[in-house]
């Protein structure tokens, strides 16, 4: 077995090359986040599990357009976000019926966050309760508060303006607020 190639510049230069053990080890890296990101998106885990999968494949793809402005993580977990946030609008505007996974696939609900703040109840409510918002509310909330994009990279993705992007972020977090208030009562 050959050793792994521990310089992402290394790596990305390979994937442009088209060195499959280049995108096997960028795949490596990132797979897990890219699915914690997607899934707190979209709110299903074989959903999420595609959108990783075609993420991965459109960042192979579309490497040579990489001109390492931001991490070579930010710029993959941008297609990501894109490609969640496409599905997603894609499903509501198509008024799928939804459904759970009784199966394995049934995301849990604080799936996707590996920090050790997942014990602390009060962490686990405000990602449970998170996910009782409404759809547009827990979108911005997770670009913002999980993800670190500021209002007017949230704006970009979501194509809204900077001052909507504002409100919308500041009524999500009076929602969260009351819900978290009236679950305490």
């Amino acid at each position: 077995m050959q050793p792994t190639i521990n310089n992402i510049n290394d790596l990305i230069e390979g994937c442009r090359k088209g060195n499959q053990r280049a995108q096997r080890e960028i795949y490596n890296r990132y797979y897990k986040a890219m699915y914690n990101t997607a899934v707190r998106i979209v709110n299903h885990s074989a959903e999420a599990e595609d959108i990783m999968q075609e993420s991965f494949l459109r960042a192979f793809e579309k490497i040579d357009q990489y001109k390492a402005e931001a991490t070579f993580g930010a710029w993959l977990k941008r297609i990501v976000v894109n490609n969640s946030i496409n599905a997603q609008q894609k499903r509501t505007k198509h008024e799928e019926v939804s459904y759970k996974d009784y199966l394995k696939n049934e995301v849990s609900e604080n799936e996707g966050i590996t920090s050790e703040n997942t014990q602390n109840k009060k962490v686990k409510l405000v990602l449970k309760t998170l996910q009782e918002l409404k759809e547009s509310y827990r979108i911005c909330l997770t670009l913002h508060l999980i993800e670190g994009y500021d209002y007017e990279e949230i704006g970009e993705i979501l194509n809204m303006s900077y001052a909507n992007c504002r409100t919308t972020i500041s009524r999500a977090k009076e929602s969260l607020r009351k819900k978290m208030m009236n679950d305490e009562k």
